[in-house]
């Protein structure tokens, strides 16, 4: 019984500690299809979507000025290759998942494209870095 609720102890302790997100919090929960749902393009305006996601993390602007918001969220945890002794000494490997959603507005201050984006990622250092 002991041994039963170290290993449990075990187990949740090393999931959690390799468990990492960053980037805009608002994207956590969301996903295409969600995005899809919140905004129109021609009809969300700027501060619906600063309303929705927050400000963003990084603002441009085409060569004809308009304004575009870029959102990004990454997740990320650790492989199995990290808590073999010795071996995670040669090296990392971490993986996970990337969103983006790009956000271009008018001269009007309204949605005229967006893009959201979910890929898989993957940070390898050392021998396992090919």
């Amino acid at each position: 019984m002991k041994n039963t609720k170290f290993a449990a102890a075990f187990v949740i302790a090393i999931s959690l500690a390799g468990c990492a997100g960053t980037g805009s919090s608002q994207l956590r929960a969301e996903s295409e299809t969600s995005v899809a749902q919140k905004i129109h393009e021609g009809k969300t305006s700027k501060n619906e979507v600063r309303q929705m996601f927050g400000s963003p993390m990084k603002t441009t602007f085409t060569e004809g000025g308009l304004e575009v918001w870029n959102y990004e969220f990454t997740k990320m945890s650790g492989d199995a290759v990290n808590y073999i002794p010795i071996v995670n000494l040669l090296g990392s490997s971490t993986s996970g998942k990337k969103k983006e959603l790009v956000v271009m507005f008018d001269q009007d201050n309204i949605v005229k494209r967006y893009s959201m984006s979910e890929s898989d990622v993957s940070v390898k250092t050392g021998l396992f870095n090919n």
